[in-house]
């Protein structure tokens, strides 16, 4: 293979590592802010886009600041009750500590040895959907709610409080009603204000502000931006956009009213849908005793110039899957909502979307032919290499000619070694003469590059493949490495980070390396050093960066190198072939006869 081919070829292997390093060490996902929750209180607020009039309000009477409600003293309410709603994909157990939601359970997904919990607790419990009189620095209100159970999937949390230093006539109620549908994630929580119907009473100001927290589920051991992420979004006239969480732990309030926002994780999302007229959307991230990072949202529920008000909110918390989001835009769901373009919360590759999309299309067509997603990788590898032969085989034929170029290549180096611009015009007239492109070997790899990584993102992303077993105890999910030997609990190897020993990247370095011995042409390796370093240097390297990934891409790349290897042998025969038909074509060319010498005859 001649010096240009193996540069390019080198050049292509060095984007995928270029690949990896930017996506994970030089521009990972923004880290999520770091702050002590008890901090909250004293944290400035930054304003982005705000479009709501948060100004003067014209009032009459007495202004109502819900910050300094108390709870009005009611005997029936003196101790903690809990309640469980189950519509069939979903568990969900409340606490009348504040109506909220203590477990939110996924009945159809599992994490180790129980369902899939959304609801993420520190050392301290959980109590998400909670709500706190006044704007995202106060405390959510604590106390024991009344109950009530309209339905089997409606449940009522109410209580009355009363305005601090203001006479008896001044008190509210507050009602929280959580609205469930059977076999569905999303569900419509209803936040109802009751005043006293006196003149000039409202709820002057920030009335509340509704927050989940601390962290949507499962448990994770931290955010290394592969295996587990969040990202924030917004959705706003048509159009997704990613949120950054400040890094100083400035919740970022997000004011121009979005149809809905979301917390996203790898393979699970919590996504709000407002309703009220105005509000406000704020995104933190802390940290707080025994979870590794929080992710909150905060909805604010701003001037309320009213004694009375009734806020729909709807909430899906549940997988981050395009099929089970789909029907949001279809309107084959329970609260009949259409074109609502949530499952823009599902990652895709970016320019490389069409192509992911086509093979997770394929991918589901031989899994359903096959109920194995590690037999159906396989039948996606092979259609792709049978796809990719013909370059395949135009990049062999290139490298059989560039051996036969050889000579006169290095014949016009050796002419023009001191006059650089010379020797490329002579190249060039040279390839141009033997209708040869020197880039014809390697452009063929390159073209499959952005396979590779459609592939990893589908991998890596894919729903479908979280838990999806290959083999039984040695691949049960191929979304995450595979494992021969977990090490103990908290141990890492020195340096190198690693948890376990693994075995496909093992067989991976050496399909790479039995791939390579069957290409290169003889003595090739012994007399060029590039050759060595693509041999041997490049299967090392790589074996480091894929330790970690998620073994459906390992079995694939593997899968390609020993299809890879049998498609070269076949080649090398075919090419064998072509050349013996060749000679054969050829006439032989007349060897000069050789006369003996005269014998000049003696004088007598």
């Amino acid at each position: 293979m001649e010096k240009k081919t193996i540069l390019a070829v080198v050049l292509s292997i060095l984007v995928i590592v270029v690949f990896y390093l930017i996506q994970g060490v030089f521009f990972p996902p923004p880290p999520p802010a770091v702050v002590e929750r008890s901090t909250r209180e004293s944290m400035p607020v930054q304003q982005v886009e705000s479009d709501l009039s948060t100004g003067e309000h014209e009032e009459s009477g007495m202004e109502t600041s819900l910050s300094s409600a108390l709870p009005v003293v009611d005997s029936a309410t003196v101790s903690e009750e809990r309640i469980v709603v189950d519509n069939g994909v979903v568990v969900v157990t409340f606490s009348n500590a504040g109506g909220d939601i203590v477990s939110y359970k996924l009945k159809e997904h599992s994490d180790k040895e129980d369902f899939v919990e959304m609801i993420v607790s520190g050392e301290e419990e959980a109590h998400a959907f909670s709500i706190a009189f006044g704007g995202i620095d106060a405390m959510p209100v604590s106390v024991f709610f009344n109950t009530r159970r309209p339905s089997q999937n409606t449940i009522e949390f109410y209580r009355d409080f009363k305005i601090a230093d203001a006479d008896s006539a001044n008190t509210f109620r507050l009602t929280k009603r959580y609205e469930f549908k059977p076999n569905e994630y999303m569900f419509e929580l209803t936040v109802i204000l009751n005043g006293p119907q006196n003149a000039g009473f409202n709820f002057a100001g920030v009335a509340y502000t509704l927050e989940f927290g601390p962290q949507i589920g499962p448990k994770f051991e931290k955010l290394d931006q592969r295996y587990e992420y969040r990202n924030y979004y917004t959705y706003t006239n048509g159009k997704r956009r990613t949120e950054k969480v400040n890094a100083n732990g400035t919740p970022t309030i997000i004011g121009n009213r979005p149809a809905w926002v979301s917390i996203a994780g790898k393979y699970f999302t919590l996504i709000a849908l407002p309703y009220p007229a105005q509000y406000d959307i704020a995104f933190s991230a802390e940290k707080e005793a025994g979870v590794a990072v929080a992710s909150r949202l905060s909805i604010v529920r701003p001037s309320l110039s009213i004694s009375q008000t009734e806020d729909k909110y709807r909430f899906y918390l549940g997988p981050k899957s395009q099929e089970t989001l789909a029907v949001y835009n279809n309107g084959k769901n329970a609260f009949n909502l259409t074109n609502m373009d949530l499952i823009k919360v599902a990652d895709t590759s970016g320019i490389l979307a069409p192509l992911e999309t086509v093979l997770k299309w394929l991918l589901m067509l031989f899994y359903k032919l096959v109920p194995n997603y590690g037999v159906a990788i396989i039948f996606l590898t092979l259609l792709v290499k049978l796809i990719f032969f013909p370059l395949t085989r135009k990049s062999s034929e290139s490298t059989l000619r560039m051996q036969a170029l050889a000579p006169k290549i290095k014949e016009i180096q050796d002419k023009y070694k001191d006059n650089v611009q010379k020797m490329n015009a002579e190249m060039a007239e040279f390839y141009k003469k033997e209708g040869y492109n020197p880039m014809s070997g390697c452009l063929p790899l390159i073209i499959q590059l952005p396979i590779f990584f459609a592939m990893y993102n589908l991998f890596n992303n894919h729903f479908d493949l979280r838990g999806a077993m290959f083999i039984p105890s040695w691949i049960p999910d191929l979304s995450l490495p595979e494992a021969v030997w977990n090490f103990p609990d908290g141990f890492r190897l020195p340096i190198l980070g690693w948890t376990a020993i693994r075995a496909l990247p093992f067989i991976y370095v050496a399909s790479q390396l039995l791939y390579g011995k069957v290409t290169q042409t003889p003595g090739q390796a012994n007399n060029n050093t590039q050759m060595k370093i693509m041999l041997y240097a490049m299967p090392i390297v790589f074996f480091f960066i894929l330790y970690d990934v998620p073994s459906g891409l390992l079995i694939y790349w593997i899968m390609s190198n020993v299809l890879t290897l049998f498609q070269q042998l076949a080649i090398n025969k075919f090419l064998a072939r072509k050349k013996a038909a060749i000679a054969v074509r050829q006439p032989p060319t007349k060897q000069p006869v050789k006369l003996p010498p005269k014998v000049k005859k003696r004088k007598k």
